[in-house]
């Protein structure tokens, strides 16, 4: 009964509050929450169960990392186009969601083969390419206009909530079973998207009406490309993706460091997490306030301290891991916002995917780069180019991004 009373919204009181957390925001919300928590488990666990437990290559991760992270952009537009031409977004999504439960039962079956396991990850990051344009094509659906920007503050905070889950829940199964039983996080995390996806189905309406999230068309994009502004802040976040490595190379070489166990791998996740949900209103406010570029600047600032501290000093593994937080609060979708401003309204979920497709293939070349270097040279040698990569960079996409026209209002 509470369950159902939660899901229908009816548990929610205030004035503020009733329109935004209509029934379906909340379902799709603990959708999120659960498929986050089976996400999360994994990534928590991953870079040791393919280094440690596999004995992968450090080579053959990063193209693993990078297609894992990569998959995820090139299929949002195709979740977007086919929402909205067909009207059948709780289908789309469906599908989404199914393929990433799914991917959980490939873990289970692919062994030690690591062309399975890259497919298997690449079809886990397909349906989360998916189900995003849908299921925020859903919830704004589902609410007024003006209670927008509650219904998606209450998802994302249900959506954070399973995220800072998920790595405690890994660190919890391992403790019950065993340091090297990855097989328990992996049945977890099908229980928990599977629960997802039950929800999905039970609760969730397809909504069907008009949305402000157009459909893909190729004008639009040569239209979104033809704007100079654009074009200098995409050119900006394909360069700092290639100055980012994944955060299980980050996690991998505190693990080498400090010679943690694979119990207490989980916590490495788990802090950045915290770091990054402490931190992010405050530097949120802060980049609107002095401006975006700075703020984001500063971001990357901290990424360059935790890749040169991994490569030549011991500092404390909470300073790396809350710099490391610190850097994602000051760029997770601060970037984004400095971008939205300079996209025609009729293009802002095209214009986004777009800067992410092109983030997402420089985070390939980096991912790949660093894994070569720590397997051919060592990781002090990659963890300094990558500092090296991020000095070089850093100062062309400041002054890009300080001599864009609308830069005062960004």
């Amino acid at each position: 009964m509470y369950l159902t009373d939660v899901l229908s919204g009816a548990t929610l009181r205030g004035p503020s509050l009733r329109r935004a957390a209509a029934g379906n925001v909340i379902a799709l919300g603990m959708v999120s929450l659960f498929t986050d928590v089976s996400s999360e488990m994994v990534t928590a666990v991953l870079p040791a169960y393919l280094v440690l437990g596999l004995h992968l290559s450090f080579a053959q991760y990063g193209v693993l990392d990078g297609l894992y992270t990569g998959a995820t952009a090139f299929t949002r537009l195709l979740g977007g186009y086919c929402a909205d031409r067909f009207e059948r977004r709780k289908l789309v999504a469906g599908i989404g969601y199914g393929l990433s439960a799914l991917a959980k039962v490939g873990l289970l079956a692919v062994a030690s083969a690591p062309a399975a396991i890259g497919a298997v990850l690449t079809v886990d990051r397909t349906g989360k390419g998916l189900r995003t344009a849908p299921r925020d094509a859903m919830i704004a659906l589902s609410v007024d206009e003006r209670d927008l920007g509650q219904a998606f503050g209450l998802h994302r905070m249900l959506d954070s909530t399973g995220a800072f889950l998920g790595p405690l829940a890994a660190i919890g199964l391992l403790a019950l079973a065993s340091s090297a039983s990855y097989d328990s996080v992996f049945v977890g995390s099908l229980c928990a998207a599977l629960i997802g996806l039950l929800i999905l189905v039970l609760f969730v309406r397809n909504r069907r009406g008009r949305v402000d999230l157009p459909p893909v068309r190729a004008g639009g994009v040569r239209q979104l490309l033809g704007l100079s502004a654009y074009r200098r802040v995409c050119l900006v976040a394909a360069l700092l993706g290639l100055a980012t490595v994944g955060d299980g190379f980050v996690f991998l070489v505190l693990q080498d460091r400090d010679d943690l166990p694979v119990l207490a791998f989980p916590l490495l996740a788990m802090g950045t997490s915290l770091a990054f949900l402490i931190l992010a209103v405050p530097l949120g406010r802060l980049a609107d306030r002095v401006g975006r570029w700075p703020v984001i600047v500063a971001g990357y600032v901290c990424l360059f301290v935790v890749y040169l501290l991994l490569g030549v000093g011991h500092a404390p593994l909470a300073v790396i891991v809350l710099l490391y937080g610190a850097f994602y609060a000051a760029t997770d979708g601060v970037l984004a916002a400095l971008v939205l401003p300079v996209i025609p309204d009729q293009l802002k979920t095209t214009g986004l995917a777009l800067m992410q497709t092109g983030q997402a293939v420089a985070y390939l070349v980096s991912s790949v780069v660093f894994g070569l270097l720590w397997s051919s040279v060592g990781v002090g040698v990659a963890c300094l180019t990558a500092a090296g990569a991020a000095a070089l960079l850093l100062p062309c996409c400041a002054w890009l991004l300080r001599t864009r026209k609308d830069s005062a209002a960004a």
